[in-house]
């Protein structure tokens, strides 16, 4: 029984790609601690987010998500909805959607919160980073 329980939480702890990302390669990228697979598809981007981090919320997730699906698909990102495992991204490619800027691989970036704004029409918050690749 022991075994059978570990074994689901160890299942329950992956993340598999959604329907529509299947079978893409992923690029994985380190956002200030945050290290995500991102896979994109046309306008649609997904970052699964894979370290533990203790109770993130899923504000700062999303803005770190964001900015990994922008450097890997080369777009702006118009909006990131998801929770704090998995975030999906609608992309701005402008005449070019789908393209990848990036080859698959790995990247990192060193990211500095520099400050927090709100979006006047929603009264939504937001986090601009600096980041850094290293």
């Amino acid at each position: 029984m022991v075994r059978f329980v570990f074994i689901l939480f160890l299942l329950a702890a992956c993340a598999p790609p959604g329907r529509e990302f299947r079978g893409l390669p992923a690029t994985r990228v380190d956002v200030g601690g945050s290290l995500f697979d991102v896979r994109v598809r046309g306008n649609l981007a997904e970052a699964i987010r894979l370290n533990p981090q203790y109770a993130p919320r899923f504000g700062p997730i999303r803005d770190r998500a964001g900015f990994a699906m922008a450097q890997v698909s080369g777009c702006e990102v118009e909006g990131v909805l998801g929770d704090q495992a998995v975030a999906l991204g609608v992309l701005d490619c402008g005449a070019r959607p789908g393209i990848w800027a990036l080859p698959a691989a790995a990247l990192r970036f060193d990211c500095v919160e520099i400050d927090q704004l709100a979006n006047e029409g929603l009264k939504t918050p937001y986090v601009d980073f600096e980041c850094t690749p290293f």
